[in-house]
């Protein structure tokens, strides 16, 4: 058993509107606009619907998984909403910060501490993340680009950093 059946982690196909969506958070308009909207919006909407929903869920079609790190320098929890793509029993995270040049706090917060917390929906387990090997990265990208393919995007404009991805397998 991996951390799939651990968190119960599904995936639906996106509908036609979700594609367009999809389509939209692709483009550098979009993905700078949800860069800088979706995860406050998916917070609250995670909480208020008690883990059943979340806006990338509803808006894009997209399996969205709740990691919660500790902050390198605070020591604090930090949760992310972040698409979860399946590799063989565990979850694979990838760090394009919606296309953006920086790389995402929530990598950092992994590389210094891999322990992190895993909601999918109302169930969450400790999981342990690890960097994904070089066959681990191509299977990673090529399955994270059948669930969004903004991600195609996404690594045609980041350029000057490496896309960081973490395997994410349960900790117990």
């Amino acid at each position: 058993m991996g951390l799939i059946t651990d968190i119960g982690f599904t995936k639906r196909p996106a509908n036609a509107v979700q594609r367009g969506v999809q389509a939209f958070a692709s483009t550098r308009p979009g993905a700078w606009a949800f860069s800088r909207t979706i995860t406050p919006i998916d917070r609250a909407l995670f909480r208020l619907s008690k883990g059943r929903f979340t806006a990338p869920q509803i808006l894009a079609g997209l399996p969205i998984i709740m990691v919660t790190t500790t902050g390198r320098r605070s020591g604090e929890a930090r949760t992310m909403p972040l698409v979860g793509v399946p590799i063989g029993d565990d979850l694979a995270i990838i760090g394009t910060n919606f296309g953006q040049t920086r790389t995402p706090a929530w990598v950092l917060n992994l590389e210094a501490d891999p322990n992190a917390m895993v909601t999918f929906h109302d169930r969450a387990t400790p999981a342990q993340a690890r960097p994904a090997t070089d066959d681990e990265r191509a299977e990673a990208f090529g399955a994270a680009a059948v669930i969004y393919p903004g991600y195609d995007k996404y690594q045609e404009r980041i350029t000057g950093r490496t896309i960081r991805i973490f395997v994410l397998g349960s900790a117990s």
